[in-house]
């Protein structure tokens, strides 16, 4: 039996209110942000990229019918979760808050990792062939040059899996910035 970090109760919890939160922090980082130019000009680029693994990673995923494997999948079971980290990360610097960045990191430690673990479980359920790839794949940390995988990038599954509201929540959040750190 494998061993997880979080109990399945209050990872099924956090995963409930995850959206919930998600506006909290949207609140929270209306309020607390303070950018001047030179936050925004190293924080955005940051989110940006984030924002560019998530895209590329939701145009390999299927879900819930094929294990991805390839494109960012080769490199890190959950680049989703990689390119999170950095959107939050890069736009918690262009808002010069501390606070900001403290909470966005508690927040992955403490919704997402159990979250990552609750679909882990699934996808273990769904596909057998998911704990050879598992052990094969580094879950939060890319491994150095890894085979990407014959599979291209399709639009199809970019938009299936909404990732365009991801670039509407970032083009709101740099709009907001950039409003705030005008003279």
């Amino acid at each position: 039996m494998r061993r997880y970090w979080f109990p399945k109760r209050y990872a099924d919890t956090v995963a409930r209110l995850r959206v919930f939160l998600g506006f909290v922090l949207a609140a929270a980082f209306g309020a607390l942000s303070r950018p001047d130019a030179m936050s925004l000009a190293w924080g955005l680029p940051v989110a940006t990229a984030g924002l560019l693994l998530r895209a590329w990673a939701a145009g390999h995923l299927a879900k819930n019918e094929r294990l991805a494997t390839s494109g960012p999948y080769a490199l890190v079971r959950n680049p989703l979760y990689i390119g999170t980290l950095l959107a939050a990360a890069g736009l918690a610097s262009a808002s010069r808050s501390v606070l900001l960045a403290v909470v966005f990191a508690a927040v992955f430690l403490l919704v997402y990792l159990p979250v990552i673990e609750l679909e882990e479980q699934h996808l273990r359920s769904l596909f057998p062939e998911y704990e050879e790839y598992a052990a094969r794949v580094p879950m939060l940390w890319p491994r150095p040059r890894a085979l990407l995988g014959n599979e291209r990038f399709r639009w199809s599954l970019y938009m299936r899996n909404l990732e365009y509201q991801a670039l509407a929540a970032f083009a709101a959040a740099a709009a907001l910035l950039a409003w705030k750190a005008r003279p």
